[in-house]
Protein backbone atom coordinates (compact mmCIF):
# COMPACT_ATOMS: atom_id res chain seq x y z
CA UNK A 1 0.00 0.00 0.00
CA UNK A 2 1.43 3.37 -0.81
CA UNK A 3 2.41 6.25 1.57
CA UNK A 4 0.66 8.75 1.43
CA UNK A 5 2.38 12.57 1.95
CA UNK A 6 0.49 14.42 3.92
CA UNK A 7 1.54 18.36 4.37
CA UNK A 8 0.58 20.96 6.98
CA UNK A 9 -1.25 23.80 5.37
CA UNK A 10 0.59 26.49 6.36
CA UNK A 11 -1.85 29.38 8.09
CA UNK A 12 -1.97 32.93 6.80
CA UNK A 13 -1.32 35.93 8.72
CA UNK A 14 -4.53 37.40 10.83
CA UNK A 15 -5.69 40.91 9.28
CA UNK A 16 -5.84 42.67 12.78
CA UNK A 17 -2.09 42.61 12.69
CA UNK A 18 -1.85 44.29 9.37
CA UNK A 19 -4.16 46.57 10.88
CA UNK A 20 -2.29 47.51 13.38
CA UNK A 21 1.13 47.86 11.72
CA UNK A 22 -0.67 50.48 9.41
CA UNK A 23 -1.83 52.09 11.97
CA UNK A 24 1.69 52.51 13.90
CA UNK A 25 3.09 53.79 10.79
CA UNK A 26 0.59 56.42 10.23
CA UNK A 27 0.90 57.65 13.87
CA UNK A 28 4.55 58.37 14.15
CA UNK A 29 4.10 59.90 10.77
CA UNK A 30 1.82 62.28 11.99
CA UNK A 31 3.71 62.57 15.71
CA UNK A 32 6.37 64.27 13.26
CA UNK A 33 4.58 66.05 10.70
CA UNK A 34 2.47 68.14 14.22
CA UNK A 35 6.22 68.35 16.04
CA UNK A 36 7.37 70.22 12.60
CA UNK A 37 4.30 72.45 12.65
CA UNK A 38 4.43 73.34 16.06
CA UNK A 39 8.30 74.41 16.00
CA UNK A 40 7.70 76.82 13.50
CA UNK A 41 6.97 80.65 14.24
CA UNK A 42 3.47 82.20 13.77
CA UNK A 43 2.57 85.58 13.19
CA UNK A 44 0.92 87.33 15.51
CA UNK A 45 -2.83 88.14 14.90
CA UNK A 46 -3.64 91.59 14.12
CA UNK A 47 -4.59 93.76 16.91
CA UNK A 48 -8.13 95.48 15.62
CA UNK A 49 -7.69 99.25 15.52
CA UNK A 50 -10.36 101.74 17.45
CA UNK A 51 -12.55 104.05 15.55
CA UNK A 52 -10.40 107.35 13.83
CA UNK A 53 -6.97 105.57 15.39
CA UNK A 54 -4.60 104.84 12.25
CA UNK A 55 -3.45 101.67 12.38
CA UNK A 56 0.62 101.46 12.71
CA UNK A 57 2.86 100.20 9.80
CA UNK A 58 3.95 96.29 9.19
CA UNK A 59 7.78 96.54 9.64
CA UNK A 60 8.11 93.13 8.39
CA UNK A 61 6.61 93.84 4.96
CA UNK A 62 7.60 97.40 4.68
CA UNK A 63 3.99 98.23 3.80
CA UNK A 64 1.46 100.45 5.74
CA UNK A 65 -1.65 98.89 6.83
CA UNK A 66 -3.68 102.18 8.09
CA UNK A 67 -4.30 105.85 7.22
CA UNK A 68 -1.74 108.48 7.67
CA UNK A 69 -2.36 112.08 7.78
CA UNK A 70 -0.99 113.80 4.68
CA UNK A 71 1.47 116.67 5.15
CA UNK A 72 0.99 118.55 2.24
CA UNK A 73 -3.57 118.31 2.41
CA UNK A 74 -3.13 120.75 5.59
CA UNK A 75 -1.01 122.68 3.59
CA UNK A 76 -3.37 122.68 0.67
CA UNK A 77 -6.00 123.45 3.07
CA UNK A 78 -4.88 126.22 4.76
CA UNK A 79 -3.59 127.45 0.89
CA UNK A 80 -7.45 127.69 0.31
CA UNK A 81 -8.32 129.87 3.37
CA UNK A 82 -6.34 133.00 2.56
CA UNK A 83 -5.86 135.33 5.58
CA UNK A 84 -7.36 138.94 6.44
CA UNK A 85 -5.25 142.11 4.82
CA UNK A 86 -4.70 143.58 8.17
CA UNK A 87 -3.57 147.46 8.47
CA UNK A 88 -0.35 146.67 9.26
CA UNK A 89 0.41 144.45 5.96
CA UNK A 90 -1.06 146.99 3.83
CA UNK A 91 1.15 149.82 5.57
CA UNK A 92 4.32 147.45 5.59
CA UNK A 93 3.75 146.88 1.85
CA UNK A 94 2.91 150.60 1.15
CA UNK A 95 6.57 151.40 2.64
CA UNK A 96 8.39 148.54 0.42
CA UNK A 97 10.15 149.63 -2.60
CA UNK A 98 7.48 150.88 -5.52
CA UNK A 99 10.42 150.12 -8.34
CA UNK A 100 9.29 146.50 -7.95
CA UNK A 101 7.40 145.68 -10.82
CA UNK A 102 4.06 144.27 -9.38
CA UNK A 103 4.26 147.14 -6.72
CA UNK A 104 1.10 148.88 -7.83
CA UNK A 105 -0.67 145.89 -8.85
CA UNK A 106 -0.32 144.58 -5.24
CA UNK A 107 -0.97 147.54 -3.11
CA UNK A 108 -4.04 147.79 -5.37
CA UNK A 109 -4.93 143.86 -4.15
CA UNK A 110 -3.93 144.60 -0.54
CA UNK A 111 -6.31 147.19 -0.49
CA UNK A 112 -9.40 146.15 -1.93
CA UNK A 113 -8.95 143.01 0.15
CA UNK A 114 -8.54 145.23 3.33
CA UNK A 115 -11.71 147.62 2.07
CA UNK A 116 -13.90 144.56 1.39
CA UNK A 117 -13.17 142.72 5.05
CA UNK A 118 -14.08 146.23 6.33
CA UNK A 119 -16.89 146.51 4.46
CA UNK A 120 -18.59 143.61 5.58
CA UNK A 121 -18.67 144.83 9.67
CA UNK A 122 -22.30 145.74 11.13
CA UNK A 123 -21.87 149.46 10.88
CA UNK A 124 -20.94 149.62 7.69
CA UNK A 125 -23.87 147.96 5.87
CA UNK A 126 -25.35 150.90 4.12
CA UNK A 127 -26.85 150.68 0.52
CA UNK A 128 -24.09 153.35 0.03
CA UNK A 129 -21.23 151.33 1.08
CA UNK A 130 -22.49 148.57 -0.42
CA UNK A 131 -22.81 149.91 -3.74
CA UNK A 132 -19.37 151.43 -3.70
CA UNK A 133 -17.77 148.36 -2.88
CA UNK A 134 -19.45 146.39 -5.69
CA UNK A 135 -18.14 148.77 -8.02
CA UNK A 136 -14.23 148.23 -6.27
CA UNK A 137 -14.63 144.49 -7.18
CA UNK A 138 -16.03 144.77 -10.90
CA UNK A 139 -13.12 146.95 -11.05
CA UNK A 140 -10.84 144.83 -10.18
CA UNK A 141 -12.48 141.50 -11.32
CA UNK A 142 -9.41 141.46 -13.98
CA UNK A 143 -6.35 142.53 -12.01
CA UNK A 144 -4.78 139.48 -12.45
CA UNK A 145 -4.44 140.22 -16.29
CA UNK A 146 -1.25 141.35 -17.62
CA UNK A 147 -2.15 145.03 -18.68
CA UNK A 148 -5.07 145.47 -16.62
CA UNK A 149 -5.46 149.60 -16.42
CA UNK A 150 -4.49 150.02 -12.34
CA UNK A 151 -6.24 153.51 -12.07
CA UNK A 152 -10.37 152.45 -12.35
CA UNK A 153 -9.33 150.13 -8.80
CA UNK A 154 -7.57 153.33 -7.33
CA UNK A 155 -10.42 155.38 -8.09
CA UNK A 156 -13.56 152.50 -7.19
CA UNK A 157 -11.07 151.86 -3.76
CA UNK A 158 -10.77 155.91 -3.02
CA UNK A 159 -15.09 156.47 -3.34
CA UNK A 160 -15.38 153.47 -1.24
CA UNK A 161 -12.81 154.94 1.58
CA UNK A 162 -14.60 157.83 1.39
CA UNK A 163 -17.85 156.55 1.63
CA UNK A 164 -16.98 154.48 4.91
CA UNK A 165 -15.99 157.69 5.98
CA UNK A 166 -18.95 159.70 5.83
CA UNK A 167 -20.73 157.07 7.88
CA UNK A 168 -19.22 158.25 11.04
CA UNK A 169 -15.85 159.76 10.99
CA UNK A 170 -16.11 163.50 10.11
CA UNK A 171 -12.59 163.75 11.88
CA UNK A 172 -11.13 162.26 8.86
CA UNK A 173 -12.45 164.32 6.57
CA UNK A 174 -9.74 166.37 5.60
CA UNK A 175 -7.58 163.34 5.08
CA UNK A 176 -9.93 162.11 3.06
CA UNK A 177 -10.22 164.79 0.83
CA UNK A 178 -6.02 164.56 0.19
CA UNK A 179 -6.42 161.03 -0.43
CA UNK A 180 -9.23 162.19 -3.29
CA UNK A 181 -6.72 164.61 -4.73
CA UNK A 182 -3.73 161.85 -5.09
CA UNK A 183 -6.21 158.83 -6.60
CA UNK A 184 -7.42 161.59 -8.98
CA UNK A 185 -3.67 162.24 -10.37
CA UNK A 186 -2.38 158.66 -10.12
CA UNK A 187 -1.72 157.40 -13.83
CA UNK A 188 -2.26 153.63 -12.99
CA UNK A 189 1.22 153.14 -14.38
CA UNK A 190 4.62 152.30 -12.49
CA UNK A 191 6.98 152.94 -15.33
CA UNK A 192 8.33 156.16 -13.96
CA UNK A 193 10.00 157.39 -10.98
CA UNK A 194 7.27 159.45 -10.44
CA UNK A 195 4.22 157.38 -11.29
CA UNK A 196 6.65 155.14 -8.33
CA UNK A 197 6.60 157.79 -6.11
CA UNK A 198 2.81 158.84 -6.45
CA UNK A 199 1.13 155.18 -6.32
CA UNK A 200 3.74 154.72 -2.80
CA UNK A 201 2.11 158.02 -1.43
CA UNK A 202 -1.36 157.15 -2.16
CA UNK A 203 -1.19 153.58 -0.87
CA UNK A 204 0.57 154.80 2.44
CA UNK A 205 -2.26 157.52 2.96
CA UNK A 206 -4.52 154.76 2.05
CA UNK A 207 -2.98 152.73 4.71
CA UNK A 208 -3.31 155.38 7.11
CA UNK A 209 -7.13 155.74 6.69
CA UNK A 210 -7.91 152.13 6.82
CA UNK A 211 -6.16 151.45 10.18
CA UNK A 212 -8.19 154.70 11.38
CA UNK A 213 -11.81 153.18 10.23
CA UNK A 214 -10.60 150.06 11.79
CA UNK A 215 -11.26 152.11 14.94
CA UNK A 216 -14.75 152.35 16.45
CA UNK A 217 -16.17 155.28 15.70
CA UNK A 218 -15.97 158.40 18.16
CA UNK A 219 -19.33 158.68 19.77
Amino acid sequence: MADINIQRKKSSPSPWLLILLVLAVVSVGAYFLLRADSAAPTAPAPVPAEAGVPVPPDSSTGAETGPRPSGTDAVGNMAAEPAPVTPEVLSSFAQSDATQPQYGREGLRLLTASLVDLADRDDFREPAIATRRDELTSATARLGEAGTSLRPGYVAATALLQAMQQQGYPELEAEMNQLTSQAANLSGRTATAQDQEQTRAYLTRAASMVKALNQPPAR
